[in-house]
């Protein structure tokens, strides 16, 4: 399941990975993979903000705003009919982030 487009605040620096691959174990919409044994995006777009491969990361290599970031933010508002709710100071999911 994807969600909305470029709004994730998932952030992943390979310079800092270890390719342990434990973010592809945890992650339960397998936004990461392995390639060539290095541990890469799949696609953003599916992350749902849990945070579970950044706090399993021990590397630092991942970031991410679990439940307070845009994707969930706007998801929130569409369900409740109001602004969304990630705090970035937009009141538009188009301005926002």
């Amino acid at each position: 399941m994807k969600y909305l487009r470029n709004v994730s605040s998932l952030r992943f620096f390979p310079e800092k990975c270890a390719n342990c691959a434990i973010c592809i174990d945890v992650c339960p919409h397998e936004v990461f993979f392995l390639k060539n044994k290095k541990v890469e995006v799949k696609d953003k777009n599916l992350c749902m903000e849990c945070g579970a491969c950044a706090l399993n990361c021990k590397y630092g290599a991942i970031t991410v705003n679990s439940g307070m970031g845009c994707a969930s933010g706007i998801i929130n508002g569409m369900l409740t009919g109001g602004p969304p709710s990630c705090d970035c100071g937009s009141s538009s999911p188009v301005e926002c982030c």
